[in-house]
């Protein structure tokens, strides 16, 4: 069978909601009844129809041929199957994923990947800020899966993060990984202001040593050299990176003190 294929037929009016586009909720429903789905967010009531052509059937292999910053909610609550993106998304993508796979191949805007659980998501492009965070009023972030960001990623990638790796492979603005629980983020290109701030417990890998770190923040020596070795190797493996990371004796800061946290910032010398 060939992919359920979204074919844009041009820039959306308005911004649109993507979320009921998901593979496991289209899985039986049929061509009429996909284009009678309602996205739009205004009064207008725009539908697939209005903005898409429909083509394929394979609904657990889902393509959208052309993207657009007003995509917003992309992969909302994904559990199975598979989301490829030929273009850029809006805000949210792959918030709250369970499972399934999500390649955006342009740029993401701002929670990319909130409060996911399971599966892959991957940004071939830019990502907006709080990438994998929580929305205003929920505790904790990110809970599981990968994210890989091929781009940059603004401000406070990883906040409240509390299991999963997130990886940023162009540099990330202020507060990465700020208020982390738990997980790992990786940053190569480098990294904003004060990474780490307010962190309890987790692990941040860097290929450089942070410029501006909190105070609370203590140099303590060489990390435990099993689980850097480790990661490296998993990086790799999963194609996250082509190289080692951390090098042969990185370095490693504590913290954050601040909170009593028991979190540390890996980076290499």
């Amino acid at each position: 069978m060939k992919p359920l294929t979204f074919t844009l037929r041009e820039t959306p009016p308005e911004r649109l909601d993507l979320s009921p586009l998901t593979p496991q909720a289209l899985a039986g429903l049929s061509a009429k009844e996909i284009g009678q789905i309602r996205l739009g967010m205004s009064k207008r009531g725009l539908t697939v129809g209005d903005l898409f052509r429909v083509s394929g059937s394979d609904a657990k292999n889902v393509v959208f041929e052309g993207g657009s910053s007003r995509f917003d909610g992309m992969g909302t609550g994904m559990t199975e199957g598979s989301i490829r993106v030929a273009g850029d998304v809006g805000a949210q993508a792959g918030r709250k994923m369970r499972g399934g796979q999500l390649l955006v191949e342009g740029s993401a805007g701002p929670h990319a990947g909130s409060c996911m659980r399971g599966g892959r998501l991957e940004i071939l492009g830019d990502a907006g800020d709080h990438l994998g965070g929580p929305l205003a009023g929920e505790l904790a972030g990110m809970n599981g899966g990968v994210l890989i960001v091929r781009g940059s990623a603004g401000a406070y990638a990883a906040d409240r993060m509390r299991r999963g790796v997130a990886a940023v492979l162009k540099g990330c603005g202020d507060y990465a990984g700020a208020r982390m629980i738990a997980g790992t983020l990786v940053v190569t290109g480098g990294v904003g202001r004060l990474p780490g701030y307010l962190m309890r417990r987790g692990s941040i890998l860097l290929d450089r040593m942070p410029e501006e770190l909190s105070p609370s923040f203590v140099e303590c020596g060489a990390p435990d050299s099993v689980f850097a070795a480790v990661f490296d190797r998993y990086l790799v493996a999963e194609g996250i990176l082509r190289r080692s990371l951390l090098g042969a004796a990185p370095g490693k800061f504590g913290g954050d003190n601040a909170v009593a946290g028991t979190g540390e910032i890996l980076f290499r010398r």
